[in-house]
């Protein structure tokens, strides 16, 4: 016999904000150590990034495991937003699960171009394909490509967290001044990301620390108040 115990929606709520608020953690910690001047992300040099790279071979493996790391926290965090808000509107959570997979497995692209550039910082078959300037030449082909994967990925997934903060903006499952922050900050990040591709005042240092930093608060303040008070509703989830 099938035990079809119900999910309770407190614990799940719990758990998932708190996994929140660990991949924020881990990737503040990795930026600040393992990535730092290794992360195209983190800079707009990628001749500098593409050199650094050469001589950081193992640092380029951390990274690679704690972006695997990351992706897995992420699908968790995805599955248990799905479960929470699908009674909320199936349709929307649904779109919402399935473009916040997308991103995290476009994402772990980034862990792909890492591994490839400690193989070539590290592998001396490389050097009977070229000298020092062609094995940079491949560098900067993974910088790039891991750039392009994580600003589709960030594209992607601020999509998906429009859907999920409206519906918990609908279902008031948490304060609508949360859910509605993150509503205007996620679509903030879509519109500037894709925008500035096409109007290059988008592009510019203080509209992107704007829509990072809006981006940052609504997900700390999600991850804070689902860990610390769980959704604002008793009954379990069937």
């Amino acid at each position: 016999m099938q035990n079809n115990k119900p999910i309770n929606l407190q614990s799940l709520s719990r758990y998932v904000g708190w996994s929140l608020i660990g991949s924020i953690i881990v990737g503040v910690i990795a930026a600040m150590t393992i990535s730092s001047g290794i992360d195209i992300n983190l800079s707009a040099d990628i001749a500098k990034t593409s050199e650094n790279m050469l001589d950081a071979e193992s640092r380029l493996r951390g990274k690679a495991y704690l972006a695997l790391f990351s992706f897995m926290l992420q699908i968790f965090i995805s599955i248990g937003l799905f479960l929470l808000l699908r009674k909320s509107g199936l349709v929307l959570a649904t779109w919402s699960f399935l473009i916040a997979v997308s991103a995290a497995v476009v994402g772990l692209l980034g862990a792909v171009y890492a591994m490839n550039a400690a193989l070539i910082a590290d592998n001396s078959a490389f050097d009977i394909i070229g000298g020092g300037a062609q094995r940079l030449l491949l560098t900067s082909l993974q910088v790039t490509s891991d750039y392009t994967s994580f600003h589709l990925s960030l594209v992607l997934s601020s999509a998906a967290n429009a859907g999920i903060f409206l519906l918990f903006f609908k279902s008031g499952l948490i304060p609508k001044l949360i859910s509605a922050w993150g509503v205007f900050a996620s679509l903030f990040v879509v519109v500037a990301l894709v925008g500035r591709d096409f109007i290059p005042l988008l592009g510019h240092g203080s509209i992107t620390v704007a829509f990072m930093l809006s981006n940052l608060i609504a997900m700390i303040a999600l991850g804070l108040y689902l860990g610390i008070r769980g959704v604002k509703i008793q009954s379990p989830l069937e």
